[in-house]
Parts: C-alpha cells; structure tokens; sequence
C-alpha cells in the first residue's frame, strides 16, 4: 500500500507540472503557496490542479466500482458499464443537450446522476426473482439496457450534430477543462458510497462462497445486493456525470488489487481506491504527451490499454472462479 500511495502522490506533482508545456517544480510550488501571478501559475491554479483533483476522484470512484461491482456479480469480466450506469448517464446528458438546450456541464450533472440512478435501479427490477436477486440476470439485464440507451443516445445525436459539437471531449470520457464546480456536489454522494462499501465488505466476502453458505453466515443477500448497488450507481454514476464514461477503469483495477492483496473484499476496495486514480492519472499523463501540444481524451487512453486486458480475462479459463 505504500509503494502505491508513493505512485499516487507522484503522479499527482506530474499531473500539475505536464500538460502542453512542461512547468517546473519551482514554479508549480511558488503557484501553490505563495499565489504569484503570472501565466503558469494562472495554468495551474485554473487548470491543471482542478484537473488533478477530478482525476483523482474519479479514478477513486471508478477503481472502487469496477472492484464491488466484480464482488457482487462474482464476473471477472465486470466493469461500471455493465450495470449499465454509463449508458444511463450518457443517455440523460444526450436528452439534456439535445431536447432541453443544456450546453453547460454544470448544467448537465444532475441529468447524468438522475439517468444512473433510474437506469441500475430498472436493472435492479429487472435483475430480481422470487428467490431474491440474481447477479447472473443483473448482468444481462444491464447490457441490454446499455445497448438500448446507446443506441437511443447515437441516434438523437445524429438528429442535431451541431449542438453536441461542445461534448465530444465528454462523450470521449476526458478530465480535460473541468472545474472544481463539478466535483463538489458530487463529493457527498461519493462519501455515502465509500461507508456502504466498507460496510457490505464482509457480505461479500461470504458471498464470494456462494449464497447458501452465505445465508448459513448470517448475511442478508437482498439487503447486501441493494446496497452495493447503490454504491455503485453512486461512484460510477458521480465518475460518468464529471468526466463522462471512462472505460476499463473499473475492470483492470480490481484485478490488480486482488493479485497483490488476495481475496479479501476490504483490502480489494483500498486498494482499488488508491490504484484507480494512478491508473486514470498515468493515463491522462500520457494523453497530454503523445500528440503534444495537443491531447488524447483519457478515455481514449485507457480503452487502449483496457481492450487488451479483456482479452485476455476473456480467455482465461481460471478467470470464472474468481
């Protein structure tokens, strides 16, 4: 855990000092203490800090999603999109943008937040039997919502191109130009989030078992399915709603933290935590110096990173014992 908070608080001085010129150490230090004026440290107090700060929540909510998300589904191949959180959230913001002439982000917050909650709670509905919830049917249902809403989102889209042109760095998932504004309303519900996966961590634990041995345990399945859900509409929900969808964030992480932490949910959370914003942070970093001085969305970034590692879980027979 220490070495990866060490990377973490690295990446955090280089997220402020890179972007389309690099700014010295010096320089990034008199900004933040001493509030010089000038050009670079009006950069870095206007920009490349909030953007610090967004990339790390974010990748805290999008790296501690994709791990309760892989516990309460037990599917290696899980990610926050396959509840079909991302889509909820794009599909509101489209409806935002498109029929009620939203062009502002912090106009459009809430409509992504609204369309996460409504959509994992339809998947809830859906996903729920006589015999309780099944993650199995959780799943499902979330791809085919996803796949409805994505097709809906394209196709209102295309009826007036001209008025999402301002999104396009959203739509790509990006921390690029956004402001503190955005993450502070969002900050309380990510709050909320982390205690109610602290406390559905032994649950799932048990649950990792199996439901009956579960049950013989003592663990109330519906109650814990409920509330990792809401956990997760509310990190991964909050996470699409600043930056827009961010893929494959949620799915390398967990695996990672379990590699190096064992089976443990608690010490797959902190450690997906803290690993989901070195992941979205060494991506977002290398977004702004590949094609500098212009940049690749983060989003970007790690789908190319991402897609590979699907793959391969993908073909990994032992992976469907995780």
């Amino acid at each position: 855990m220490v070495v990866a908070l060490v990377a973490l608080a690295v990446l955090l001085v280089l997220s402020v000092m890179i972007g389309s010129t690099a700014i010295a150490p010096s320089v990034v230090w008199d900004a933040l203490v001493h509030s010089s004026a000038g050009i670079d440290q009006f950069a870095i107090r206007d920009y490349r800090l909030p953007r610090t700060i967004v990339g790390l929540a974010v990748g805290v909510a999008l790296g501690l999603s994709g791990a309760l998300i892989l516990a309460l589904t037990r599917n290696p191949l899980a990610d926050p999109g396959i509840l079909g959180v991302h889509a909820g959230a794009s599909f509101a913001v489209t409806v935002a943008v498109g029929l009620l002439g939203v062009s502002d982000v912090h106009g459009y917050l809430w409509f992504a937040f609204a369309g996460a909650l409504i959509v994992t709670l339809m998947v809830l509905a859906i996903g729920s039997t006589r015999q309780g919830s099944s993650p199995v049917v959780m799943v499902l249902a979330g791809v085919c919502v996803g796949a409805v809403l994505g097709g809906a989102r394209e196709a209102l889209q295309q009826t007036n191109p001209a008025a999402f042109d301002a999104m396009r760095s959203w739509n790509a998932g990006s921390t690029a130009g956004r402001s503190l504004d955005v993450v502070w309303p969002v900050l309380p519900f990510f709050a909320v989030a982390l205690v109610l996966a602290v406390a559905v961590s032994g649950s799932l634990n048990a649950m990792a078992l199996g439901d009956e041995m579960a049950v013989a345990q003592g663990v109330a399945l519906a109650r814990t399915r409920v509330l990792a859900i809401v956990a997760i509409t509310l990190l991964a929900g909050g996470a699409t709603a600043i930056a827009g969808p961010i893929a494959f964030v949620g799915l390398m992480v967990p695996h990672v933290a379990r590699w190096i932490v064992g089976p443990h949910q608690r010490w797959i959370f902190a450690y997906s935590a803290v690993l989901g914003p070195v992941l979205l942070l060494t991506s977002d970093i290398l977004g702004r110096l590949v094609i500098r001085p212009g940049e690749i969305p983060v989003g970007v970034v790690t789908a190319f990173v991402g897609a590979p590692v699907l793959i391969v879980l993908a073909r990994r027979k032992k992976a469907s014992g995780l």
